[in-house]
Parts: C-alpha cells; structure tokens; sequence
C-alpha cells in the first residue's frame, strides 16, 4: 500500500497532488533552480517537482535550440468565448480508472498541470495556467513533437515527395546494414519496427540513455568516445525482431523519419515546421526546436511551443486540416490518422491503460465514442482532439513520473467526461 498523500508507479515515490497542499502549484513561479538541480533529460528519479516545473518551460536556458518562426503575420484569433461556463467545467464531476471519484478542478492538481486550454467549436471556453508558465512562455512538448513530424511526413507522402511503401535506405544509404534496412517509411511512421533499442527511463542501460547522450541531451561521462550526435548515433542501431507485426514505441524512429524528410526535401525541419504550421496558423509566439550539438533538432521529442499554439494545431487537425479556407494538411492525412491503425498490432505492446487504441502516423488513436486522437508526451504532455465533441483540449504538465501511465487514469477519463458534457451542449 501507498503511504497517506503518496502514490507509486515504477518503484518511484511522489506527492498525490489530490492529498497535497494545493499551494504546491505555486512553487518556483519563476524561481530557477539550483545550477546542480538542473533538468535531466526524462529521468524522474533524479528532479524534485519544482524543479521539473521551472524547467519545462525554460528549456531554451538549458540546451541549445533553434527558432520555428511564427512569421510576419498578426496572430490568428480565436472565436468569442464559448457559451459554457468555466465553473460548469470545475464542477464537472466523473470517476477515475481506480473507480474514486473527482472533480475537474481537483483533477489539474492530480496530474501537475501546469496550463491547460480547452476549445469548442474553435472557441476557448476554459484556460488555466500554473507555477512557472504563462500564456507568452513556451512550453517542452515532448513526444507531441512525433505528431507535429508526422504529420508533416504523412502530408510530404500525399504530396508524392516521398513513397511510404520504400524502405529506409532509398533516402539514406548510411542504414544499410542497420534495423532499418528491410524497414519502410511507413513501418517507421506507425512504430512497427524490430529494433534492439529500450525506452525504459526507470533502467539506466537503457538504449534511450545512448541517444540522449548523443544527442547532447544527458551528460557524457570522462572519456566519452561513443556518437556525438544523432546522425552518428542512428545507423549503430541493430535490428531485434520483425518490422511491421506489433507496435513498438521508440523515439529513434522518429530520428529515422525526419532524417528522411531532409535527405528528400532540403528543408530543415524547423523550417518546414514555420513554413507548412507554424506561420499559416498565425501562431502567437515563435516555438522552438531543442539540438544536438551539429545542430540538428530533436524531432522525437524536442518542441517547445505556448498552450495557445499547440491548441491551434490541435484545432486545425480537429477542422480537417482546414485553416481559413487553407488546406494546411490535406484531408485525407487527417482522415487516415483519424481512422488509425490495426488494435491488435497495438495491443500486443501491452498499454493496459489504453484498450482498442491503435497508433497512426505518431498520434494515439482511441477509436472510442468521442473519435479521439492525441498527441502525448512524458510528465504529462497532451493535445487531445475529439471531433465527435468539436472538443480540443491542449495541456502542459509537470507530473513527477514521465510515464503517461502515471497520470492516464484521472486524465483519459476526465477528458471523456468533458467531452461528453460538450457533446450534448
């Protein structure tokens, strides 16, 4: 059993935030932390929540990145705010996955969450924000990176730029002998690849450690002689496995993809992101890309962005890739990621938490009644679009334990709830 005001998940201790001091989304509003406290890349075992806080949202002071430029253009606006109340949306009660039951506005406390923006029917009708951010900071997305890459692959392969059915090796010879060389663009973009790589940030030998330290993202221990950065760092990878038979999530395959994107376009994916998203949405603030130390961004994971954008592009991919009467990402991307993928391939990965989601371009498909996707991302990270609803939610959080599954049982209901609440308004 979990001490009183304590959960576990992995073996790791932490604050329930139902049980705790509600002034504990107030810490550090700010305040950095000690220069020996700073972030440690995903790695929940090594940072206090407030330290985690501040840093999400300072995570230029912390790494090299590069700019997405949000362009010359003013900002788009938003519709008027919707007609529901936003103390309707605080009372809003449902139960969690464990059958206890909650509060909406306890339940931001339960998942660290630092802001949160809900839009119906293009119009905001709840935005919060806590501790460090606010509305002008951008935020670490985290893996909803994948599903701003992705995207733009899906859309490059409409476009007949590139041919998902090709293996790897067509655009880069340097995987020839490695896990991707039998492996297609596709099985790339839908995490159905046979790799000897873990993901695992409660195990230190995992392989997630030998990327991040290539890629500048942890620190390199005296004597480091192993890849300096990703490009080095990617054909060292061996295959484990058959492609193509069962989800498997791996960031290195989203490296892999939009190493591709470059080889075939020229276009460095910062640009292409400003270029194709950033710019047309008529985002508020420029975003930004973290790099490895030859500059080239991290496309599984390395997206900074302000709640306000992230909810555009969750807008714009819940209107059908629809902005203004400019189709930014063609239709039918947005209708196959909304169908999603084969359950059973996904199921065979074992995500309890998440029963008849399949995995589509790098969006979480949930097949359920609100025809959810997500895009998600560690300590908390969400862009949750539910057309059924006309419903997008984007969240920022800093929950101490990186794992989605972590925060999964008050966060996949509450927003269902809300979703269905929306639904019959």
């Amino acid at each position: 059993m979990d001490a009183p005001g304590t959960r576990t998940f992995d073996g790791v201790a932490y604050l329930d935030g139902r049980a705790s001091d509600p002034r504990l989304l107030g810490w550090m509003e700010g305040t950095p932390p000690p220069a020996d406290r700073l972030v440690r890349f995903a790695d929940d075992r090594f940072l206090a929540f407030p330290q985690i806080r501040w840093s999400l949202s300072h995570m230029r002071e912390l790494m090299p990145t590069v700019d997405v430029w949000r362009g010359p253009g003013p900002a788009s606006p938003f519709g008027e705010p919707g007609d529901v109340r936003e103390a309707d949306v605080d009372a809003l009660a449902f139960p969690d996955m464990e059958g206890r039951p909650r509060r909406w506005d306890e339940s931001l406390h339960d998942t660290y969450t630092d802001g949160i923006l809900v839009l119906h029917r293009g119009r905001p009708i709840y935005e919060r924000y806590f501790g460090a951010l606010r509305p002008q900071l951008p935020h670490a997305c985290f893996s909803i990176t994948k599903s701003y890459a992705a995207t733009l692959c899906a859309t490059l392969v409409h476009e007949g730029v590139l041919d998902a059915r090709r293996a790897i090796p067509h655009w880069l010879p340097e995987m020839q002998g490695t896990a991707y060389a039998d492996a297609t663009l596709r099985q790339v973009m839908d995490m159905q690849i046979g790799v000897a790589y873990s993901e695992l940030y409660a195990d230190p030998k995992a392989q997630i450690w030998d990327y991040a330290r290539a890629g500048g993202l942890r620190p390199r221990p005296a004597g480091y002689a192993g890849p300096g950065s990703f490009y080095e760092y990617l054909p060292t990878l061996r295959p484990e496995g058959r492609h193509g038979e069962a989800f498997a999530y791996k960031t290195v395959n989203t490296e892999v993809m939009c190493w591709v994107m470059k080889r075939a376009t020229g276009v460095p994916f910062a640009q292409m992101l400003s270029d194709r998203l950033w710019s047309p949405l008529g985002c508020e603030q420029d975003g930004y890309l973290g790099v490895d130390p030859t500059g080239v961004p991290m496309g599984g994971g390395g997206l900074s962005a302000s709640l306000r954008d992230l909810a555009r592009f969750g807008e714009l991919m819940r209107r059908g890739g629809d902005w203004s009467g400019r189709q930014l990402v063609p239709e039918a991307v947005v209708a196959d990621i909304r169908q999603g993928e084969d359950p059973a391939k996904f199921a065979k990965a074992g995500y309890t938490l998440l029963p008849g989601y399949s995995y589509r371009s790098m969006w979480w498909v949930s097949h359920n009644e609100l025809e959810a996707f997500e895009g998600r991302g560690i300590h908390g990270q969400r862009l949750y679009v539910a057309p059924k609803a006309e419903m997008v939610i984007a969240r920022f959080a800093s929950h101490p334990v990186a794992a989605s599954a972590a925060n999964d049982p008050v966060t996949l209901p509450a927003f269902l709830a809300l979703g269905r609440m929306l639904r019959g308004s």
